[in-house]
């Protein structure tokens, strides 16, 4: 290939991809944007609503950075962190299946929003051992389509790739969804085994014992529908 040949093709990946990168990537942080607004409403709305229980029982708002968004509900935390790159899906992911992406392959390059679940008492405690959870992860492309890949309680929700806008509605109910799941999403006790030996140390620097790492659902894995085995 010649020189001006590859200046050519270079020029041309400039305007294209790379142009549509940029915009899938624009409509990404105005999503972001958003979500930070609804939390932060949602943690006042919801505070004034619960203001007679126990005053432990509190709702606290806190940004983490440009990327990143936390908001604690009683005992847990859920995290919204915004990648900063956009992605394109693998040749295996069922979403090209769907007609949306097959009329125009563009429609395939998303930005990612990813919800995490984590314990209150993990970050209060320092506990970094603590594992955390992908409860959900937002695609949002260029034409501000999106769909919702996460547990069953929320994939139900959200089948409607390439027929609406990521708009403030569909951004309160994925909030929505999210919380009552962590809500829901109990704490269990982990094998006897994995927890019946502790050294001096490690009771010495007042540390939980070291295989016994926080986390909901601890000692067992998730199968693909949600259900749980041992």
């Amino acid at each position: 290939m010649e020189l001006d040949e590859q200046k050519v093709k270079i020029v041309k990946t400039l305007q294209d991809k790379s142009v549509l990168k940029q915009k899938v990537y624009d409509n990404t942080e105005a999503a972001f944007k958003r979500i930070k607004g609804l939390l932060e409403a949602l943690t006042r709305e919801i505070g004034r609503d619960i203001l007679d229980t126990d005053k432990r029982i509190r709702l606290v708002y806190k940004e983490n950075g440009k990327f990143d968004v936390s908001i604690k509900i009683a005992g847990d935390i859920l995290v919204f962190s915004m990648h900063s790159n956009v992605f394109e899906f693998d040749r295996d992911h069922p979403v090209w299946k769907t007609p949306y992406i097959q009329k125009n392959k563009d429609n395939s390059y998303s930005g990612i929003i990813s919800i995490y679940n984590f314990l209150a008492d993990s970050f209060k405690y320092s506990r970094v051992e603590d594992l955390g959870y992908l409860i959900a992860r937002i695609f949002i492309n260029r034409e501000n389509q999106y769909f919702v890949e996460g547990k069953r309680q929320m994939a139900m929700l959200f089948s409607n790739y390439g027929n609406e806008e990521l708009g403030r509605e569909a951004l309160k109910r994925i909030i929505f969804t999210a919380m009552q799941y962590s809500l829901e999403f109990d704490l269990l006790v982990p094998p006897y085994d994995s927890v019946k030996i502790a050294s001096v140390g490690q009771l010495e620097k007042k540390i939980q014992l070291s295989k016994m790492v926080t986390g909901k659902r601890l000692g067992f894995k998730f199968n693909s529908d949600d259900v749980l085995e041992e």
